[in-house]
This record gives C-alpha cells, sequence and structure tokens, in this order.
C-alpha cells in the first residue's frame, strides 16, 4: 500500500487534499493522470450501463436538496454509525472498526477504556441564505435520493416503463469518523449508481437482483480486475441499511483486506413509498415499484484498478491499467531532442494523434528511462521517432505489457492504436 501511495502522489494520480496547509482529513485531489483515469472510469460505466442498454436514462441531480427529502428517507434518523471514544485521549473510532481500535490500544502502556457506543449521524450540514437564522440543509449522504424525487418527473417526460432504470454519477458526502487507507474511506467522495425500477414482485425482484450482481462483476473483470481478488459477500441482518431489503457487496482483495466497493441492494418500495410516488402501468394499474440498486464507488474502483494494475517487473514498475482506462493511450518520443527535423516530424506526429486519443510528449533523457517512466503511469504504447523514419515513414511502436516493439507507417498508426 505504500508503494501505491508514493506512486500515486509522484506520478500525479492523488495528492493529499490542501496539502500546503497540512490538508484536511479524508479529503484528495486528483492530479493530470488520477483525473483522466477516474474520468475514464466514468465513462466505460456511462457507456455500457446508459448508451449500452435501451431501459436505463441518466440523470445529474442537484447535490444539496430540500431537507425533507431527507426526512421522508428515514436519513436524518438512520443515517448513523455506532461511535466510541477513548477515555483516556478522547479520540473517537467508529465502534465497529475493530483492527483501528485495537492498534489505538496498542499504542497506550495501558488499554484505554471505552465509553458505550453512541449512533453517530453521518449527514453533512449547510447553512444556507444570507441573514440569521440561516436555513439548515444537507449535503447529500448518497445520491440515490436525486433519482427517487425525480421519478415522477422521468416517467412523464421520457418514453420509459416499467422495468427500466435511471442512472447517475456525482459526489456525496459523509462525517466518516476514521477515514483512511487513501481514497477507500473519504469525506467527499463519487459514485456511480443504477436504480432499476421493478414490479412490487418477489420472483421478478429476485431474477433482477440476480442478473445485476453478474452484470457488475463481469463489468469489473471485463475492464481487467483479477477476478481471483473479487467475491461477493451478503449482508448480516444486523448489518443492513435501514433501506434494505437485501444486500451482497462486491469486496476486492486489498493490501489491507477484503474491502467493498461496490453494492447490489434491494430497496423494496421504501424510497418511493415514504416519498409518496406511484406509478400506473398501460392497463391503469397503479402501483408502488420496487428497486434493486448497484451503487459503486467510484474512487474506491480507481483505488483498486490502481494497485490490481501496479506490477513491478525486471526491475520495473508497470501499470497494467486496461488499456481504454490508461490516462494516455501513447507516447511520443523523438529519439533525440536536438535535432530540428527529428522534432518536427514528432511533433507533427503528435499533434496529429492528439485530435483522436489522449497521447504525452516525452523528450526527456534516454530511451530506456523514457520507457521506464511510461510504463509506471501505465501508457500502453510508446512512440519513438527516429533517422530512419525521415527516410520510410515509420515509426517504432513499443508494447508496454510485452515490451515488444514493432515498426509502423505513419499513415497507419491511429488505426493501430486505436485497434
Amino acid at each position: 500500500m505504500e508503494k501505491i501511495v508514493s506512486l500515486a502522489k509522484r506520478r500525479g494520480f492523488i495528492y493529499p487534499g490542501s496539502e500546503i496547509y497540512g490538508g484536511l482529513t479524508g479529503f484528495w485531489d486528483y492530479g493530470p493522470l488520477g483525473v483522466e483515469l477516474k474520468n475514464n472510469i466514468k465513462r466505460e460505466w456511462w457507456r455500457t450501463m446508459v448508451y449500452g442498454r435501451e431501459d436505463v436514462v441518466g440523470l445529474d441531480a442537484a447535490i444539496i436538496m430540500n431537507p425533507k427529502v431527507w426526512e421522508a428517507s428515514g436519513h436524518t434518523e438512520a443515517f448513523t454509525d455506532p461511535l466510541v471514544e477513548c477515555k483516556t485521549c478522547h479520540k473517537r473510532f467508529r465502534a465497529d472498526r475493530h483492527e483501528i481500535i485495537a492498534k489505538h490500544e496498542k499504542k497506550h502502556k495501558k488499554a484505554p477504556q471505552w465509553t458505550e457506543p453512541r449512533t453517530f449521524n453521518l449527514l453533512t450540514e449547510v447553512y444556507l441564505g444570507t441573514t440569521e437564522p440561516k436555513q439548515k440543509a444537507y449535503l447529500r449522504g448518497e445520491i440515490t435520493q436525486g433519482v427517487f424525487v425525480n421519478f415522477g418527473n422521468v416517467v412523464s417526460s421520457n418514453r420509459v416503463k416499467v422495468p427500466f432504470g435511471i442512472a447517475q454519477i456525482g459526489k456525496a458526502f459523509r462525517n466518516e469518523i476514521t477515514p483512511g487507507n487513501l481514497t477507500f474511506r473519504s469525506r467527499e467522495f463519487e459514485q456511480m449508481e443504477l436504480e432499476y425500477f421493478v414490479a412490487p414482485d418477489e420472483k421478478e425482484a429476485q431474477k433482477t437482483f440476480d442478473y445485476w450482481k453478474e452484470e457488475r462483476l463481469n463489468w469489473y473483470v471485463g475492464l481487467g480486475m483479477n477476478k481471483e481478488k473479487l467475491r461477493f459477500r451478503a449482508h448480516a441482518k444486523n448489518e443492513m441499511a435501514h433501506y434494505a431489503r437485501a444486500a451482497e457487496d462486491i469486496e476486492y482483495k486489498a493490501p489491507f483486506g477484503w474491502s467493498e466497493f461496490e453494492g447490489i441492494h434491494h430497496r423494496g418500495d421504501w424510497d418511493l413509498s415514504r416519498h409518496k410516488i406511484t406509478y400506473k402501468d398501460d392497463s391503469g394499474k397503479e402501483f408502488t415499484p420496487w428497486v434493486i440498486e448497484t451503487s459503486g464507488g467510484v474512487d474506491r474502483s480507481t483505488l483498486f484498478f490502481l494497485i490490481d494494475a501496479y506490477c513491478e517487473e525486471d526491475g520495473r514498475v508497470v501499470l497494467k491499467l486496461n488499456k481504454k482506462l490508461a490516462p494516455f493511450k501513447a507516447a511520443v518520443f523523438p529519439l533525440l531532442a536536438n535535432k530540428p527535423k527529428l522534432l518536427e516530424v514528432a511533433k507533427k506526429i503528435f499533434t496529429d494523434l492528439k485530435k483522436e486519443m489522449p497521447v504525452v510528449w516525452d523528450d526527456r533523457g534516454n530511451i530506456g528511462k523514457r520507457y521506464f517512466a511510461q510504463d509506471e503511469i501505465g501508457t500502453p504504447a510508446c512512440i519513438t521517432i527516429d533517422f530512419q523514419t525521415l527516410e520510410d515513414d515509420a515509426v517504432t511502436v513499443r508494447d508496454r505489457d510485452t515490451a515488444k516493439q514493432e515498426r509502423v507507417s505513419v499513415d497507419k498508426l491511429q488505426d493501430y492504436l486505436k485497434e
């Protein structure tokens, strides 16, 4: 994990938020490479979940909503974590984070005494207005409610019929007691969610639940994540969210243990019934649809794709990211940085490629060091323009994973890279 944290900062994937002022626990900034990786993950999710289907539409709801939304959804009452306080140093911890509590106890010569667990609401409060008293509201603790309160608007303004889904990607905020493990547990994070509405029928709901479980697992595997490091874990009755009738997590075997980064939830009619929303089908029958939800963490997915892609081989670090996710698709190298003719040809190739895909220019140091640098950030192909290029109008393309080199004609380069 230390190597991942070091790589993330050194190469511009993830920085501590507001670091020059000492940072702020639970907040992170994405650097030039990190924002590309994160955007590629979101783009692939949207392409699969919305563009690739006829039964799903998209939405982008506001981060701050009328506080009545959170009262109706049960979050102001039930969106809580158990909290204990160390009587020695008065630090607070989540009562269910046993490994963190054990580490804290080891720091003390005498085992500390703990207070009884108390509930702690995770919603982050904000105050709106220019005069006192200001209106109290909340930064959304999940992006889901924006879908439910817009259910009627979506049905009336689009040709959608149950069963159908509404997809959304957006920021959410939680007063996490113990943020940690880089971006795994943050106070500001991004979610990619699908709320899929079905008729209130046990058999149909279970079939849909099972379908989306496999779809979501296969999506991660299809983007290169090691299937051996993935598993489902069903929630026990005493750990389910207040809205859930059933819940299973997709977990990844991270350096800090099996960790959840996407949940598949059977929410039943909890949300729409609390918001007093119903649906009328073509026969005129009115009912409250049930919801099967897939809720993935963008930041957690980004972290786990980084961890999963990290390899050390032959004295080099290689990020074997799926080529769809790699921040840059290719790097362009002039063999020498002080030869005007080479630079001229290389710049033209770079400019032409840049119109079609994210590429990076690199003319620092020797070719070997440049290869190592691009391997470390996951660039799939390195293109070298050499003196032979001036004669045959072809370049040398090196593959990141195999280190194999191939001579490719410049006029076929874009198609070669796209393939």
